[in-house]
């Protein structure tokens, strides 16, 4: 194994597990109201209307602090910002167990969004530091596995919480809400202990290892276009900001169709167990879409048709699922949609790292943070929509197709905005031998 192999593995070993094991936590506390709605909403009385806002209401302070929070982790390293990031959010989440109505429920989403932002633009963020742009598509694509498979984690276990009814005198959503915040913490002192800011701080590489990858960090920032940014620049960039919004089409489609998707499953006569377990599919299939679209965008040194075809995959097959009446039949076209749905993650963010790792520390960092912000507006304006819908039409059809609508804007826009960006690629050689 020559030097570049042997540091690469040597990184993606010592800190995907930990980045992941954090990403499927903050996940599932972001989500987890999805299966605590049926029990929550008939306990509090709650319409669709009121849980989609409130769902998709956790979006909106959380845009506001992503910057901000990346800015900060730029200055005192992620190590100490992950870890109170990771306290408050968890501290947070338990505290939905004692929500009485929708003002209680509105106002925890918000701080709960106030507590987290940043968690995953700091993390992009985080792996420049460590990362060469040409490995980022499968380093990415491995990392956002842990979003599908947070589903796939916490939908199994959910059915099981939510049957804990009456225990103590709580209701199996108020468990819900306890047991899941418990891992957040206790992640958050171990992230302290095992996580390091930078590769010149670790033992772990050999000093040719460490020289090597600094030297190949540095000649990325000097291959982007972009140029030296302040926080300003970046944050104005019109390229950033279409970044943005190409993201912003896909979130439509995960959470429009993620936090209703419990609520389809019961529709369709399945207990909480059984809702738990088929709503773990689309996500395990996603799961896969991560890592080999990833893997794939890699070698390829591909990244702008990787995007669009997983856009066109989630919406084409989101919204061609309302055709059909049968049950198997929508689960098998909406597992089809997850891999397009997380599949678009590592190329995305491959191609946007890449093109703003040139700004300087400050402004890359705000970029990043200003397109997961820009993104993380879907995830107020779905659920919301798809809940306002559901309540007008006491169906779920129209706003599946909405999201379909958005997916394909996205598409277009990709090849728009795609046009305008250069990054740099590597040879094959350099690509070779790198899983």
């Amino acid at each position: 194994m020559d030097l570049e192999q042997r540091t690469i593995r040597k990184a993606k070993l010592r800190l995907l597990p930990w980045l992941i094991a954090g990403a499927i936590v903050c996940y599932i506390d972001r989500v987890n109201v999805a299966f605590a709605a049926p029990g929550m909403m008939k306990d509090l009385g709650f319409t669709a209307t009121v849980y989609g806002f409130g769902a998709g209401l956790f979006f909106l302070p959380y845009i506001l602090f992503e910057v901000p929070s990346n800015v900060i982790l730029a200055k005192v390293g992620a190590r100490v910002w992950f870890c109170r990031i990771m306290i408050t959010w968890g501290l947070i989440s338990g505290l939905m167990a004692f929500i009485g109505g929708e003002y209680s429920f509105y106002g925890l989403r918000v701080l709960l969004a106030v507590a987290e932002a940043g968690f995953f633009p700091g993390i992009m963020y985080y792996l420049t530091l460590w990362f060469p742009a040409e490995y980022r598509g499968r380093i990415i694509g491995i990392f956002f596995m842990a979003l599908p498979l947070a589903n796939v984690v916490g939908a199994p276990i959910s059915g099981p919480i939510l049957n804990l009814d009456g225990l103590a005198g709580f209701k199996g959503w108020q468990w819900l809400f306890l047991i899941e915040a418990v891992p957040a913490i206790v992640l958050a002192f171990l992230y302290l202990v095992v996580l390091p800011d930078r590769p010149d701080q670790v033992t772990w590489l050999d000093p040719e290892e460490r020289a090597w990858l600094t030297s190949r960090l540095e000649a990325d920032k000097r291959a982007t276009d972009i140029g030296h940014q302040s926080i300003w620049q970046a944050l104005a960039n019109p390229l950033v900001i279409g970044l943005g919004v190409i993201c912003f089409c896909e979130v439509v489609s995960n959470y429009g169709l993620g936090f209703f998707l419990p609520q389809i499953l019961k529709g369709f006569g399945l207990n909480n167990v059984q809702t738990g377990l088929v709503a773990a599919i689309p996500f395990l299939v996603g799961s896969f879409g991560c890592y080999i679209w990833g893997r794939h965008s890699d070698y390829t040194q591909e990244r702008k048709l990787h995007v669009a075809a997983a856009l066109a995959i989630a919406g084409g097959f989101i919204g061609i699922s309302t055709a059909f009446s049968s049950p198997l039949i929508q689960m098998i076209l909406l597992s089809i949609a997850g891999f397009g749905m997380f599949a678009y993650l590592g190329p995305f963010w491959a191609l946007s790292t890449a093109y703003v790792s040139g700004a300087g520390a400050a402004g890359a960092a705000a970029a990043v943070g200003a397109i997961n912000s820009i993104a993380n507006i879907g995830g107020f304006v779905s659920p919301y929509a798809v809940g306002y819908i559901k309540d007008a039409t006491n169906s779920f059809v129209g706003g599946l197709l909405a999201i379909t609508v958005v997916s394909f804007i996205g598409v277009a826009l990709v090849f728009i905005i795609g046009s305008s960006i250069r990054v740099a690629t590597s040879p094959p050689a350099s690509r070779a031998g790198a899983d």
